[in-house]
C-alpha cells in the first residue's frame, strides 16, 4: 500500500499546487533512527568546518588574498546549501513528513538554487584565479585588484538572484497536470517544473538556468585546467609543474566532488537508467552534503596558511614558541 495520500488526477490541472510530496530513503521508513543521526552529524560537521574557514579568514589579516576571498564564499554557499536541505530531510527522518506545503517548497528550492549556483559560479572563479597565477604570474597582483574581486562578487551576486529569483513565481502559477510526486527528499526546480501541464513556458525557463549555469561552469572550468596544463607542458621544471599541481590539487577535488555526482543524476534522469530508488536517493545527498562536509577539510590539509593559522588561533602559546 503506498505511503502517500491520494493524489490529484492528471485532469485536476490547477493553477498552483496546493502541496508537494517528498520521496524518503527506500526502505527506512520504519527505522529512520538510521539515517536520521548521520544526517545530522554530516551537517554538524560541514557547519563546524565551513563555520572555522569563515572564521579564521575574517580574523587573520594575512589571509586576504584573492584565493582567500573566494574560499569564503565557498564556505558561505556550503554552509547555505547544507542548511537549506535540513528542514525537509529532518522532517522526512524524525517525522515521516512527506507532505510539503507549496509556499515551504518554493522556498527551500530558491535558496538551493542560489546557493547551489553560488558554489558553481565561485569554483569557476577559483579556476580563473589559479590560470592567472600560473600563466601570468606577473600580472596577476594588477589583474585581481581589491576592485575586480569586489566587482567580481557583484556579478556572482547578481546571477545566482537574477537567475532564480523569477522562478518560484513562475512555478507558483503554473498548471499542474501530473500526480505531485518529487522524486528527492528536498524541493528543486526542474523536479516541479516536470509536473506542469505540456506547454507551461515556465518549464522552459527553468531548463534555460540549469542549462546556463551548471552546464556551461564545468566547461569553462575544463578550460581553465586546459590552459594550465597548456601552459605547464614543457614549461619550468618538474618542481614547478609539481608545486602548481599541489596548488590546484584542494580545487580540482572541489569541482569533482560537485560535478561528478551532478552529471551523473542528470544522465540517470534524462536517459531514464535503470537503477535502484535507493541508490538514486542516496547519489542526491553526496551530490549536496558531501562537498560542504569535505571542501574545508581539503582546503585545511592542502592550503598550509590556512592550516597554520588555525592551528596558531587553537594554541598559541605552543606555536609561539616553536620556531
Amino acid at each position: 500500500m503506498s505511503v502517500f495520500p491520494a493524489l490529484a488526477t492528471p485532469n485536476d490541472s490547477t493553477p498552483m499546487a496546493p502541496t508537494f510530496l517528498l520521496v524518503g530513503m527506500p526502505g527506512l521508513a520504519a527505522v529512520p533512527s538510521w539515517w536520521t543521526m548521520p544526517l545530522i552529524i554530516v551537517y554538524l560537521l560541514s557547519a563546524l568546518g565551513n563555520g572555522t574557514v569563515l572564521w579564521i579568514i575574517a580574523l587573520e589579516p594575512a589571509l586576504r588574498r584573492p584565493m582567500h576571498f573566494f574560499l569564503f564564499l565557498l564556505s558561505v554557499s556550503d554552509a547555505g546549501l547544507a542548511t537549506s536541505l535540513m528542514p525537509t530531510l529532518l522532517g522526512l527522518a524524525l517525522a515521516g513528513a512527506h507532505t510539503v506545503p507549496a509556499s515551504t517548497c518554493f522556498l527551500q528550492m530558491f535558496f538551493i538554487h542560489i546557493f547551489s549556483v553560488m558554489e558553481s559560479s565561485v569554483l569557476l572563479t577559483m579556476a580563473v584565479d589559479r590560470a592567472l597565477a600560473i600563466c601570468l604570474p606577473l600580472h596577476y597582483p594588477a589583474l585581481l585588484t581589491t576592485s575586480v574581486i569586489q566587482k567580481i562578487s557583484l556579478v556572482i551576486a547578481f546571477r545566482c538572484l537574477g537567475l532564480h529569483l523569477p522562478l518560484p513565481f513562475l512555478l507558483a502559477h503554473m498548471p499542474y497536470c501530473h500526480p505531485q510526486v518529487l522524486t528527492h527528499s528536498y524541493c528543486l526546480h526542474p523536479d516541479v517544473a516536470r509536473l506542469a501541464c505540456p506547454g507551461a513556458w515556465g518549464a522552459l525557463y527553468s531548463f534555460f538556468v540549469v542549462l546556463s549555469a551548471m552546464g556551461l561552469d564545468p566547461l569553462l572550468i575544463f578550460l581553465c585546467y586546459g590552459l594550465i596544463g597548456r601552459m605547464l607542458q614543457g614549461v619550468g621544471s618538474k618542481e614547478d609543474r609539481w608545486k602548481a599541481g599541489q596548488a590546484c590539487a584542494a580545487h580540482l577535488c572541489a569541482v569533482l566532488l560537485f560535478y561528478v555526482p551532478m552529471i551523473l543524476l542528470a544522465l540517470i534522469s534524462h536517459l531514464k537508467l535503470p537503477i535502484p530508488q535507493h541508490a538514486y536517493t542516496l547519489l542526491s545527498y553526496i551530490h549536496f552534503l558531501l562537498p560542504p562536509l569535505i571542501n574545508p577539510v581539503l582546503y585545511s590539509v592542502k592550503m598550509k596558511e590556512i592550516q597554520e593559522k588555525i592551528f596558531k588561533r587553537l594554541h598559541p602559546r605552543k606555536v609561539g614558541c616553536t620556531q
